[in-house]
């Protein structure tokens, strides 16, 4: 028969070998580097005019690329990585996300972004974005993290859908979408039909020496570009046209993401 203390150290060790695993579990991140798949629909992006569908016979329906998420502590770097080189996708679709960066500042409330609009680089910055996000009781498991879903809205009217987790410290996600508890591992943004699902999650990954702001001439705010980008565009299309407003709408949003 065993006998009763003995149990009794068994269950001590039983409790503490849980304990571990438990506190490991409930680790908090503060340096990481995340790797995201970006897919965009084309076809659907080009819209329904007759130039849009001579050109999409050609493209997959697909654009899928991979961007690196860097960060520790408040600072962090977003950037692309590599395509998915099953698509082909023409050089002139592929060139403006090879070229565009997002770094944050959350300590001082800065970001720094580039981006390149049909071969020409804008510097911009500004404060960080400010997101009304409402969060709901949904949960998914991404790249092995639990997290919880929030719907915000940018651009006045374009609704966004993120799953977030608290075990990553930084309140970061894709591009320039931010401030929620917590690290975004997975965003949609049906009205430029494009999504963002973080693959991996490396801890400690990040260099520090790499997170860093941009270095461009001629700084512009949000609102610099945006009356930049707006002006530029005016005689594209009609503006009497519902498909030519759409397109130039899906355009100043992800320039301005």
């Amino acid at each position: 028969m065993i006998k009763p203390i003995f149990i009794k150290h068994i269950i001590f060790f039983i409790s503490l070998i849980a304990g571990v695993h438990d506190s490991r579990a409930q680790q908090f991140i503060s340096k990481a580097a995340i790797e995201f798949e970006v897919k965009t629909n084309l076809k659907k992006t080009l819209g329904d005019n007759s130039w849009a569908a001579r050109m999409s016979e050609n493209l997959p329906t697909f654009k899928t690329g991979y961007y690196q998420f860097s960060f520790s502590g408040t600072k962090s770097l977003y950037k692309f990585d590599h395509w998915d080189e099953k698509e082909k996708i023409p050089d002139f679709l592929r060139k403006s996300d090879e070229e565009n960066q997002w770094y944050f500042d959350h300590s001082s409330n800065q970001f720094q972004m580039q981006k390149n609009v049909f071969g020409t680089n804008f510097n911009v910055t500004d404060s960080i974005m400010k997101i009304q996000w409402k969060l709901s009781n949904e949960n998914r498991v991404i790249a092995g993290y639990n997290c919880r879903k929030a719907t915000g809205i940018i651009m006045d009217s374009v609704y966004v859908f993120a799953f977030y987790t608290e075990e990553i410290m930084i309140s970061g996600g894709p591009c320039s979408i931010n401030g929620l508890p917590g690290m975004i591992l997975g965003l949609t943004i049906p009205r430029m039909y494009t999504s963002f699902i973080a693959t991996k999650v490396t801890i400690d990954a990040a260099k520090e020496a790499d997170i860093k702001a941009t270095t461009g001439k001629n700084m512009l705010n949000k609102k610099q570009l945006q009356s930049t980008l707006t002006e530029r565009t005016k005689e594209w299309f009609s503006g009497d046209d519902p498909e030519s407003k759409k397109w130039i709408d899906q355009f100043l949003w992800g320039t301005l993401l």
